[in-house]
């Protein structure tokens, strides 16, 4: 089997699956993203939707605001 022909991994298919309203383009999410995650630092009750919903959905953005997370705790 090619690897054109083998199935996505399940977890895969769950991001490309998940619902992306309200929707949060990569640009915005990385333009949002350090006072997103220092507002999460500050209070870790703090929502806002349209970025967590990226976040869930775009694992290169969630690898980003893990580092700066990381690197903001430190």
């Amino acid at each position: 089997m090619t690897d054109r022909n083998r199935p996505l991994p399940v977890d895969v298919l769950d991001g490309l699956l998940l619902e992306s309203t309200p929707y949060l383009s990569c640009d915005d999410c990385f333009d949002q993203l350090d006072t997103y995650v220092e507002r999460l630092l500050a209070d870790p009750s703090h929502v806002d939707v349209p970025m967590q919903v990226h976040l869930k959905a775009c694992g290169a953005c969630a690898e980003e605001a893990e580092a700066l997370t990381d690197l903001l705790s430190a």
